[in-house]
């Protein structure tokens, strides 16, 4: 192939830059990525994502996408990434019995949670969630951010705009199993932010496309949001 791109969930913290090495051993052309919520696991978010930077500056097969900018493909066709990040917006976000793993094993997010009921499930599912979300959504915004500054600059410079990311933007593209996920979850399955940008920007640009790859759900389908964003 030309690329080979992966839209995250590549491994976890320990064994992350093994896996990136045996990637950029396996393929002679570049891989373009982002980092997915199980790449954290068993450590930080700061630690993984500077670790990731420093074995990419020695393997230049390994392109994380958010530190890429724009990432022009063709004479019409630009690329760009980030991340995103779950940002407990959308769906039943204050009733959800739904407690992920990841509030445990990223570091970030399990400070944000009372000690005491860490080693309890039972506890961890009725444990005040103020805090936790209000990370979430602070990590969703920067997601946002650095997605809004990338795509207004690739609009600029090409017609056709490929966008990767791991958390889905929106509702309409977080399937499990076939089905659409309900309420309960979508509070961490999706990334509302980063999705207000993108709908934004694909209405102020209506002559140019944009096509979002995601993943995370653990399902497959496609969704039509605007017009020109698919």
């Amino acid at each position: 192939p030309d690329a080979v791109i992966l839209s995250g969930d590549l491994s976890h913290a320990e064994q992350l830059e093994h896996h990136l090495r045996l990637l950029a051993g396996g393929t002679s052309c570049p891989i373009y990525f982002v980092l997915g919520n199980h790449d954290y696991y068993g450590s930080s978010v700061a630690a993984v994502r500077e670790a990731v930077a420093e074995i990419c500056s020695r393997k230049p097969r390994l392109r994380w996408l958010p530190n890429c900018g724009v990432v022009e493909l063709t004479a019409t066709t630009a690329m760009i990434g980030c991340d995103g990040w779950a940002d407990a917006r959308l769906g039943d976000f204050e009733g959800t019995p739904v407690f992920l793993n990841d509030f445990i094993h990223i570091e970030e997010l399990a400070a944000t949670l009372d000690p005491a009921a860490l080693h309890d499930r039972a506890r961890l599912r009725s444990v005040d969630r103020t805090a936790l979300h209000a990370a979430l959504r602070a990590r969703g915004d920067a997601e946002a951010a650095l997605c809004e500054q990338l795509v207004r600059e690739a609009l600029a410079r090409r017609r056709e705009l490929l966008v990767v990311t791991h958390v889905p933007p929106f509702a309409e593209a977080c399937w499990h199993e076939g089905a659409p996920s309900d309420r309960d979850w979508l509070p961490y399955f999706t990334c509302a932010a980063v999705g207000e940008v993108l709908r934004a920007q694909a209405r102020a640009h209506p002559e140019q496309q944009i096509t979002v790859l995601c993943g995370h759900t653990h399902g497959a389908g496609e969704a039509q949001i605007e017009a020109n964003l698919r």
